[in-house]
């Protein structure tokens, strides 16, 4: 118990410098397919397929993606293993953040398209790049509604507890499936919702049924789903 409290009290101060807003003035309303709503602790009030969406982790958080626990917690390396990833592949990092996963596929890839909306994060990614000496991650600044992906030049895309933070999904996914390859694969992990025992905030885990449901609006065809991580969901979807 004590061990979660602190792996929770971590959480909420990874999000604290984006949380100032809570308790403002109203969001302007909110354009179609999004709804306004109730704004709860780490979400923005705006609400997707009747999910409300999270609030984005700010720089200011950066030591939290690197932090040591995390090799327990996620077990990054079966992820990449179950990746299936090929010599040739380009890989798009969507919310790269610091690169935790990026220089982990980086050697069995092409190419790593290492992607985040923070300037300040891909510049922390570009000196762990150049201090290990990897050419082939390659940072790409994009925006909320747009990840800036080359169209049909992506292999497989990953996103690892981001796509609940998307404040414009349906944009940032009609990208990025434009982005893919025919048959190219967009891989969700997310923190498991129906699970109260992953000590992480609500509104930052998501269900399968939802994550599969969202995903599918899009035009992604499910594959299959893995479960061997210790918290996450692994979804695998096939344009």
């Amino acid at each position: 118990m004590h061990v979660r409290r602190a792996w929770l009290g971590l959480a909420l101060l990874a999000w604290a410098p984006l949380s100032a807003a809570e308790g403002g003035a109203a969001a302007a309303p909110a354009p179609a397919p999004y709804t306004q709503g109730v704004h709860h602790r780490g979400g923005i009030g705006t609400y997707f397929m009747g999910r409300e969406i999270a609030q984005v982790m700010g720089h200011e958080g950066a030591d939290w993606l690197d932090r040591p626990q995390r090799e327990a917690e996620e077990n990054p390396k079966a992820l990449v293993a179950a990746l299936d990833l090929k010599a040739t592949d380009v890989v798009a990092d969507i919310g790269t953040g610091t690169g935790y996963y990026a220089f982990r596929m980086a050697p069995q890839v092409a190419k790593v398209l290492a992607e985040d909306i923070q300037q300040e994060m891909l510049d922390l990614l570009a000196k762990k790049a150049a201090s290990l000496g990897v050419a082939n991650v390659v940072p790409v600044l994009g925006t909320i509604t747009d990840p800036k992906l080359p169209p049909g030049g992506v292999d497989v895309v990953l996103l690892v507890d981001v796509y609940h933070e998307f404040d414009h999904p349906a944009e940032m996914m009609t990208a990025i499936r434009a982005a893919l390859r025919p048959g190219g694969h967009v891989v969700q992990v997310e923190f498991r919702g129906e699970d109260a025992a992953v000590p992480i905030l609500t509104l930052h885990k998501m269900s399968e049924k939802q994550a599969r449901s969202e995903m599918e609006s899009f035009g992604l065809t499910w594959e299959r789903t893995i479960e061997s991580l210790p918290w996450q969901h692994v979804m695998i979807y096939r344009k």
